[in-house]
């Protein structure tokens, strides 16, 4: 009995770390450069699209061949029933055929497979771009929660001091009870504002794991980089008309339109070659094999039979669907030349918008950083003259409530420039750095 026990206990163990062992996880320390190249190699969505292209690729090579004559072999046997008994024949062939001629639909098919495929390389190339976007946007999100969580717990560490020197001068009589509730009421919300911000960081982290497919159970830690002077965004910045030649130049939208314009133009070559005539040549080679007669006797047929042809299909009449297609082909392409006219129109659009404000978010930026360095030290001027008595607890935390508003408009608007800054290098073509 003791033994059955034992193995039971071992069953139910191994039972029990059968899930753990599965959801192993994984610790993680990335910059933003470690989370893009971890994204791209990890995407399933960006996966699904390469194997798109490795699709079209083995389309296009094949449409190649279509050049190339074909070659096919044919191997019969056959039993006969006459009047002289049963008989068994066979016969042996090869042939091939070669399109001469089909209207130019053989180099059309070949140049539109060529287009589709280097279509999705642009496709991918777009994602990347909007991925990256969605990651930095997300990355900056806990970059500016970290940096407000350090000062919420500095802030805090000096609530936690004024609670202390406050209970020690009610006790005196040189406060309040007031004053005193006022204090601890502030500890209290100071210590909810860290707890808050640290559950949007976990938050903000899991929301970044979705965009790089990471298991949601790993740990990871963001390395945070050099924030401390963002003047260089500025100064680095070109001309507006020099932002918008560039995103004209990149943006993979534009590039999709033209490609699309490109390959109606090849349907319209398509619909058009259905009027032409189509040529082609063939050959056969074939014999007679070995063959049995009732009585079992035997004989070779060894002359070998021969063709060749050259044949023309000419369409006369279709009943007015080459016509009709022609014509919608034709369609299709004004529509195409159209939506990249409104593509073009909207990115011009887009990128100016996107310039003006990264302008007014630096302008932003700038007040509030002056305003942060000025509440700041009036905070600590503040907590000194309180602390000798010269102020009121409710000019104290008035000005406390000043400063972290101050800092909270600081933080926001200093990662809202680095996110449109680095928005509008995307549009510009340029790799996304930090």
């Amino acid at each position: 009995m003791a033994l059955i026990k034992r193995v039971i206990v071992s069953l139910l163990l191994l039972l029990l770390l059968i899930p753990a062992m599965a959801q192993e996880s994984h610790s993680y320390r990335f910059s933003l450069g470690d989370c893009l190249r971890f994204a791209q190699a990890n995407s399933y969505e960006r996966k699904a699209m390469e194997l798109t292209g490795q699709s079209l690729e083995t389309t296009y090579e094949q449409s190649k061949q279509q050049r190339l004559p074909n070659l096919n072999a044919s191997v019969g046997q056959n039993i006969n029933n006459n009047e002289n008994g049963w008989s068994t024949s066979g016969n042996v062939g090869v042939g091939s055929s070669v399109t001469i001629y089909q209207g130019g639909n053989i180099n059309n098919t070949i140049e539109q497979n060529r287009l589709n495929m280097e279509r999705n390389e642009v496709q991918l190339e777009r994602y990347d771009n909007q991925l990256a976007t969605q990651i930095l946007q997300s990355f900056l999100v806990i970059l500016g929660n970290q940096e407000l969580l350090n000062y919420q717990q500095k802030v805090l560490a000096t609530s936690r001091e004024q609670v202390k020197q406050g209970r020690t001068r009610y006790r005196v009589g040189a406060i309040l009870e007031s004053d005193l509730l006022l204090l601890e009421a502030q500890y209290y919300s100071d210590s909810n504002n860290v707890v808050d911000t640290r559950i949007n960081i976990d938050n903000n982290l899991l929301d970044l794991k979705v965009l790089l497919s990471m298991n949601p159970s790993d740990d990871l830690e963001i390395i945070a980089p050099d924030t401390d002077n963002l003047d260089d965004l500025k100064t680095s910045l070109p001309t507006e008309e020099e932002a918008v030649s560039q995103a004209m130049e990149y943006m993979p939208d534009l590039r999709l339109g033209d490609y699309d314009i490109r390959l109606a133009e090849k349907n319209v070559d398509m619909a058009r070659g259905n009027y032409f005539p189509s040529i082609s040549a063939n050959a056969n080679v074939g014999m007679g094999v070995l063959s049995y007669d009732s009585d079992g006797n035997h004989k070779w047929y060894n002359t070998p039979t021969e063709s060749a042809g050259i044949s023309m299909s000419i369409p006369i009449y279709s009943r007015g669907q080459t016509k009709a297609n022609v014509k919608k082909s034709r369609i299709a392409l004004e529509q195409a030349q159209l939506d990249y006219e409104q593509s073009a129109l909207s990115v011009r659009q887009t990128v100016v918008q996107a310039y003006r404000n990264v302008v007014a978010a630096y302008n932003a930026y700038k007040v509030s950083q002056l305003k942060e360095e000025a509440y700041g030290k009036s905070f600590n001027a503040y907590n000194i003259q309180y602390q000798y008595g010269s102020i009121t607890t409710v000019e104290l935390l008035q000005q406390q409530n000043n400063y972290l508003n101050a800092l909270n408009s600081y933080i926001q608007n200093k990662y809202s420039l680095l996110m449109k800054r680095k928005i509008l290098d995307v549009y510009m073509g340029k790799q996304i750095t930090l």
